[in-house]
């Protein structure tokens, strides 16, 4: 992880509202970049996990570039060990997280008779599991301080089905579903949990998934859901899982 950027006082102080710390998950590219650059214009301190760190490090500094602060933590969501460490790393970076994104995300497109068990397992280990681990390692926190928001990149896809694309779309739905159940479960403790549902959106997973096809917004247009949901939104509406078709 990337041990240059300095701890705002500003930025890890609590406030009444709760400390304005994010994880952004799949912050490398598209929705979830977009969003961590909404955050940090919001003065949140961001956490940058993905896998890619080249990608990490070009939105770490646009964010600097507007004022704001982040850092880069190459992290692979469906490993529970670095999971837990992202974390832990922003808690020493930043403070305690009030806000997790789980933007990062896999799709496989192919016929079912063509889709590998490797495949499945992969787009549901990040779509599913990987909001499961990062949902799980930051509850603690948050359960002590009775507050946070956690805000699930869902899809269309976790609404209606899509030929060729089985895995995605069942990954989706169980976003959703684990949204929901969250909600429920996690209200009681002063948690808020959402999730956003685009439709087509430009970005690099779209056009390499869909090959042609003409995307109908762009990520800022989500980052924006997200970044209300994330910090303005009222907790009454936890559970809700919100449409933006473009």
């Amino acid at each position: 992880m990337s041990t240059e950027s300095a701890t705002p006082p500003s930025v890890a102080a609590a406030t009444p509202a709760g400390p304005p710390v994010a994880i952004v998950t799949g912050a490398s590219q598209g929705i979830g970049a977009a969003t961590a650059l909404a955050l940090a214009k919001k003065g949140f301190g961001v956490a940058l996990a993905a896998r890619r760190p080249a990608g990490l490090v070009a939105i770490e500094n646009r964010i600097r570039e507007v004022g704001g602060f982040a850092f880069v933590a190459p992290t692979d969501v469906t490993e529970r060990d670095q999971v837990q460490e992202l974390v832990a790393e922003t808690g020493r970076r930043f403070g305690p997280v009030g806000l997790l994104v789980n933007a990062a995300g896999a799709v496989h497109r192919a016929p079912l008779t063509s889709t590998s068990d490797a495949d499945f397992d992969n787009v549901l280990g990040v779509n599913v599991k990987g909001t499961f681990l990062c949902t799980r390692a930051v509850l603690p926190g948050m359960i002590a301080r009775r507050r946070g928001r956690i805000v699930n990149l869902a899809a269309v896809a976790g609404r209606i089905g899509a030929p060729r694309l089985a895995a995605y779309c069942a990954s989706k739905w169980g976003v959703v579903g684990l949204t929901k159940a969250c909600a429920e479960e996690l209200r009681p403790a002063g948690i808020a949990v959402f999730a956003v549902c685009p439709g087509s959106v430009d970005s690099e997973s779209y056009r390499v998934a869909m090959p042609g096809a003409k995307p109908r917004s762009a990520p800022e247009s989500v980052a924006e859901v997200i970044a209300w949901l994330g910090s303005e939104a009222p907790a009454s509406m936890s559970g809700s899982v919100l449409d933006a078709p473009g």
